[in-house]
């Protein structure tokens, strides 16, 4: 049998990124309770930007599957 290698740590389980997840915690309860307004004021662009990036990222492969290199005569598998 072949020793296992021993696999890196989890970058979330390094004290860096303990410390980046505390640190975010507390950046959004910040930003939640002391700039609630700014942030609800806020969501209706952040739909809008959604909209793009949904588009960019999930608008392809969608397109019939004609490209797998079958014949365009040959119908459609079920």
């Amino acid at each position: 049998m072949h020793p296992q290698e021993p696999t890196a740590p989890s970058r979330w389980r390094s004290p860096l990124g303990i410390f980046m997840l505390v640190a975010g915690a507390v950046g959004t309860y910040y930003l939640l309770t002391e700039h609630l307004t700014h942030v609800t004021q806020a969501i209706p662009y952040l739909f809008l930007l959604a909209c793009p990036l949904m588009h960019f990222f999930h608008g392809h492969g969608h397109h019939g599957h004609r490209d797998r290199g079958e014949p365009k005569d040959h119908p459609p598998p079920p």
